[in-house]
C-alpha cells in the first residue's frame, strides 16, 4: 500500500504554521517494517549561528512531532504498516532548496552541486553574495583555503552566476 507525500507534507505544513515553525524538509526511507518518515522543522528568521539561542527548541520537535503524528494516523497518510517517525532541526550544514532558502540565508557560506556545468564544473563553494530573479551569486574567492578542490581555478573567475534551476543539490557550510 503506497503513501502520499503531498498529503503528508501538507499535513506537516499546516502542524507546522499553526506553532510558527516552517516544514525545511521530507524525507522517507527504509520499506516494509524499517520504513522512517523525517521531518525537519525551523523557526522562520533562525540565522544559524552557534551564538543566536533562536531556532528550533526540543520542546519544538516534541510537540510537533506528537501534533503531526497523531494527525497523519487518523488520516492514514502514511499507509502501509508502521514506521518511525523523527522530528528535527535542519541543522547546521542544512539544505538549501526553495528561493526563500537563498533569500534568508545571503552572506553566508554554502557548498552546490549543479545539473548541468557553468564554467566547466558542477562544484562550488563559496559566500552566497545575493540572489535575485532565480540567479544566486556565489564568491569563490570566499571558499576555504583548506578545500582545494573548490577553490576557483587559476585564472577563473571569483564569483560565479548559477541559475536556481540548475542546482541539484545545496547546503550551508558551518562557520567553525
Amino acid at each position: 500500500m503506497a503513501f502520499d507525500l503531498d498529503k503528508v507534507l501538507q499535513i506537516a505544513e499546516r502542524v507546522a504554521g499553526s506553532s510558527g515553525l516552517e516544514v525545511v524538509d521530507v524525507e522517507v526511507s527504509g520499506a516494509g517494517k524499517h520504513r522512517t518518515l523525517r521531518v525537519f522543522i525551523d523557526r522562520p528568521g533562525a540565522a544559524p549561528a552557534a551564538d543566536r539561542p533562536d531556532g528550533v527548541t526540543h520542546e519544538d520537535c516534541s510537540k510537533f512531532s506528537r501534533e503531526f503524528g497523531t494527525i497523519v494516523d487518523v488520516e492514514d497518510a502514511f499507509s502501509g504498516g508502521s514506521y518511525v517517525l523523527e522530528v528535527s532541526s535542519p541543522g547546521l550544514d542544512r539544505k538549501l532548496t526553495k528561493a526563500a532558502d537563498f533569500e534568508r540565508f545571503r552572506g553566508q557560506r554554502v557548498k552546490l552541486m549543479t545539473r548541468e556545468p557553468v564554467n566547466n564544473d558542477r562544484h562550488f563553494e563559496g559566500k552566497l553574495e545575493s540572489f535575485e530573479n532565480g540567479k544566486l551569486l556565489l564568491a569563490l574567492s570566499a571558499a576555504r583555503k583548506s578545500n582545494k578542490k573548490m577553490r576557483p581555478k587559476e585564472g577563473a573567475a571569483a564569483t560565479v552566476e548559477i541559475e536556481l534551476r540548475n542546482v541539484e543539490k545545496a547546503n550551508l557550510v558551518p562557520e567553525i
